[in-house]
Formats: C-alpha cells, structure tokens, sequence
C-alpha cells in the first residue's frame, strides 16, 4: 500500500512542517534587523549626521569580527539536524558543550584583543574625524559583549537544528525587544547618541544569553551538559569540528570583506553617499533576515534528512526526493521574498526611507541607487537559500570554494575599479556582481549534492 504512496500525500505533510518552522525563523529574525533600524532612526534624526556614519563604520569592524564566528551557529545547525536525523541524543549535547566551549574561548580572546582590533579597524577605515569618533564611542561600548554574541550563536544554531522555532521567537523577541528598549533610553532620552548605542546592544545580548540558559535549565540541560563532559574530548571529532568550521569561517570572512570594502568605499564618496549607501544597505539586511528564515528551515530540514538517511516522511522516497522538494519550495519562496522586498522601496523610496532619516540630501541620493535593490535581492535570495542547504548537508568546502570565488572574481574587480573612478554606481554594480557570481556556483554544485 504504501509503494502507490503519490507526491500529493506526501507534500501536505512535509509542508506545514516547513512553513512552520520558516515562519518561526522569519518572527526571530525580524527583531534583529528591526532592533537595528530603531537605532538607525534615532541616530539618523539627530542633528549630527557623524552618529550615524560612525556607527556604520565600527559595525564594519564587527561584522568582519563577528560573522567570522558565524560557524558558530552554521555549523552547530548542521551537525545538530543530522545528529537528530540519526537519533543521537549523546551527541546532540556534545555539539552544545564543545561549540559552547569554543564561542566562549574565543569571546574572551577578543574582550582580550579588543585595543589592538580597534586599532587595527579604524586605521583600514576611512573616515572624517567626528564619525571616527563616533564609530570608537560605538565600539567601546559595544565590544564587552563579545562572550554573549558568540554564546547566542551557539544556542541559536542548536535550537535550529532541532527545529524549536518557539524557543528561537523567545530569545529574539526577548534580546532583541531589550535591545530597542536600552536604546531608546540611552539614545533618545539620556542622548548618549553612538555610546548609547553600543551599550545598549552589548546589554541585549547578555540578556538573550541569559534567556537561552534558562530554556535549557528548564528541560535540565545543564544537568545533560555535565553527563556528557566525559565524552567532550574526542580528537578526531573535535578535529571534524575544525575543518568544517575553518570552511565556514573562510566562507564567511570572504563575504564579510567584501561588505566592509564596499562600505569603506562608501565613505570615500562623502558622508552623505556613505549615509545613503548605509540606509540602502539596511534595506538589504532586511530582506536578508526573511529570506534567512527560509533558509534556516531549509537546512535544518537537509541536514535532518541527510542524517536519518531517508528522512522522517516514510520510506517511499529517499532523501534526495526531500532535498528536491527543500530546493523548490525555498528557491521560490526566497526569490519571491527578495523581489517583493526590492520592489516595495523601488517604489516608495521617500516614505519608506524618510522612516529612517529626515535629511533630504540623503533621501534624494538614495533615490538615485535605489534600483540595484532588484538584481542584488533577487539574486542574493537564490544564494542565501542554497547557503542553508549546503549547511545542512555541512557540505563545507562548497560553500568556502563558492564565496571565495565570488568575492574574487565577482565583487573586488568592480569594487577596486569603482573606487578608482569614484562611481557608486559601479560599486553597487560590484555587489550585484557578487551576489551573481555565490548564486551561480552554488547551482552547479547542486545536482552532485542529489547524486
């Protein structure tokens, strides 16, 4: 009976599931971006527009500093999902303790390091004295959340992997709800402008830390941890660990750099094409946190059918049918997300950006570099979705190969050129380039992947 088992039986239950899970991800997401444009607007309406150029040049620093960790969480998903495919409780918490035991090595390193990367960060940087010292307000205070940051990856990435969406909304919601209260205090009432701004986001982070504790205390994870920090030191698992986290990290440092050059290119235009490439910037951050849900649900769902061999669905299909249904349902919901997003500020630049600044040398500048939103969304969906898949599959080395490859070839070219003749039409030409060049890779390697 079950071998007539047809393709509409089975996609009504795998869907819900999905959808579910992608929505849960896409609410948590949303207070990220969110918490950000509070601090973007209250910084974008004060009189002094170095705040904001300030804050977007030491977010530089810790984008390249932070998301280089970011196989904290990518990493913890993966191999989470697959061990839950398999049914392996032991290591579902050895993934926890030995990521969790990394992300808080590595916070303290940096809390450690933090005067020579402020340093090192504002001498790369260009940038006129008031947003200088704007950006080192920003920094100093932020930076003492280092440990929090790359604990919350850790948690983050775990929960994904074992698909509690309900947790992930409570530690977004919680973090990032705390993060625009601090901010609206700091920034807006007690009018520390860029300080205020970074204190408020270190705050919210060890708030979402102490969250993300607690969840686990209530299911007695921490009593779990210690059972199995016997077993926590395994070399050749720990090793496995590092080369698939080396790979993420090259992946993630790639694309990284290639943001922090097109910003620090951005601020080599004036300080008013840096604050109008910053808002347009938001805009694809944004977009990128609802099309990330997506692609969480997409890799948790392929590392879980990677790892239980056919997946959970029966045993009429095997799990390359569930990786092809994963591609077309994130493909288009993805695509589709991207475009719609692009569209709605193509369209209605001068409302949707006067949320966000008052000053209408800014807004009129945007308007003018609002239209790369339509090939950098579009195609930067398509990568996005196919970075969850590939993470699910913790298929490494095609990621790390990818975005090198793209930020090489597709993005520096451009983005050197563009800052020789001074255009910013050609350094956004340069993300699209990069953008084009993750996608295109990333399909070719598909159809190995099912094979």
């Amino acid at each position: 009976m079950a071998k007539n088992t047809t393709d509409s039986s089975i996609v009504p239950a795998f869907l819900p599931s999905f959808l579910k899970l992608a929505a849960a991800n896409i609410i948590s997401n949303l207070m990220v971006p969110l918490a950000g444009l509070v601090d973007t607007a209250f910084l974008g309406h004060l009189d002094d527009i170095s705040h904001l150029g300030g804050v977007a040049l030491a977010t530089v620093i810790f984008n390249v500093v932070y998301w280089s960790f970011g196989f904290l969480r990518m990493g913890t998903t993966g191999t989470t999902a697959q061990a839950r495919g398999r049914g392996d409780v032991a290591e579902l918490w050895l993934i926890l303790l030995r990521n969790g035991a990394i992300a808080l090595s590595f916070g303290l390193l940096i809390l450690l390091l933090q005067t020579p990367i402020c340093n090192l960060g504002f001498a790369l940087l260009s940038a006129e004295p008031a947003v200088r010292a704007a950006g080192i307000a920003f920094y100093n205070a932020r930076i003492w959340d280092a440990p929090a940051v790359l604990m919350n990856l850790v948690l983050m990435g775990w929960f994904l992997g074992r698909e509690q969406g309900r947790r992930v909304i409570v530690l977004s919601l919680v973090g990032n709800g705390s993060n625009v209260v601090f901010n609206t205090i700091f920034i807006n009432l007690l009018g520390w402008a860029s300080a205020g701004a970074g204190l408020g986001t270190a705050l919210s982070q060890y708030v979402t830390l102490a969250v993300g504790l607690s969840l686990l205390a209530r299911e007695g994870g921490l009593q779990k941890l210690w059972a199995v920090v016997p077993q926590g030191w395994n070399l050749q698992a720990i090793k496995g660990l590092f080369l698939l986290n080396r790979d993420i990290l090259v992946r993630t440092f790639a694309l990284v750099l290639s943001f922090a050059l097109f910003t620090n290119f951005s601020s080599a235009l004036g300080r008013e094409t840096l604050a109008a490439n910053t808002l347009l910037l938001q805009v694809v951050t944004l977009s990128a946190y609802f099309i990330d849900g997506i692609a969480f649900a997409t890799e948790s769902f392929a590392g879980r059918y990677y790892g239980s061999g056919d997946g959970p669905l029966g045993s009429v299909f095997d799990h390359r049918t569930h990786l092809r249904q994963l591609l077309t349902l994130g493909g288009f919901t993805s695509v589709a997300l991207g475009l719609s997003f692009a569209l709605a500020f193509v369209l209605f630049p001068a409302p949707l950006f006067g949320l966000l600044t008052g000053h209408q040398a800014v807004i009129a500048i945007v308007k003018t570099y609002v239209g790369w939103l339509i090939p950098i969304l579009g195609l930067g969906a398509i990568a996005y979705m196919l970075d969850g898949y590939f993470l699910g599959l913790t298929a490494g080395t095609i990621l790390r190969n990818a975005t090198v490859l793209a930020a090489g070839v597709g993005f520096l070219p451009l983005a050197l050129l563009a800052q020789a003749l001074g255009s910013a039409h050609l350094l956004w030409l340069a993300l699209v380039g990069l953008m084009a060049a993750r996608a295109l890779t990333l399909l070719w390697a598909v159809p190995k992947s099912l094979t």
